[in-house]
């Protein structure tokens, strides 16, 4: 799972409250880095589509490099390359997300995070 992925991924377990199954927290027990073609229009485009404070904790949580948002990222080829490297080149291979808001864990296995829910939990 990339974080690019788990930007976008919440707990719909039937009593989360509002916003309170987002983010996700990672317990990874496996992760890989894959080199994959630097794209910076792409990337600049996806920045402000992303929760940025979602991306610093995943990325503080793996042991990523420091990613603070500045200002005119556009232009900045050297910041461009660092959120490419933990939205697109850091993959979590196994371990858990963990809902925040009710403890619910989802297991991430090579690299697909499971988010069915059982009846009882929708």
């Amino acid at each position: 799972m990339k974080l690019l992925t788990h930007n976008m991924l919440t707990s719909h377990v039937r009593g989360v409250r509002a916003g309170g199954g987002f983010p996700l927290r990672i317990q990874a027990t496996e992760v890989k880095v894959k080199n994959v073609d630097f794209n910076p229009e792409f990337i600049a485009r996806m920045i402000p589509k992303l929760e940025w404070g979602a991306l610093v904790e995943a990325a503080e949580t793996l042991h990523l490099v420091e990613v603070k948002l500045i200002p005119d990222y556009k232009d900045d080829e050297n910041f461009l390359r660092k959120v490419h490297h933990v939205l697109m080149e850091v993959e979590v291979v196994e371990g858990v997300l963990k809902c925040p808001d009710t403890g619910r864990e989802f297991p991430i296995t090579k690299g697909i995070p499971n988010m069915l829910l059982s009846e009882e939990e929708t």
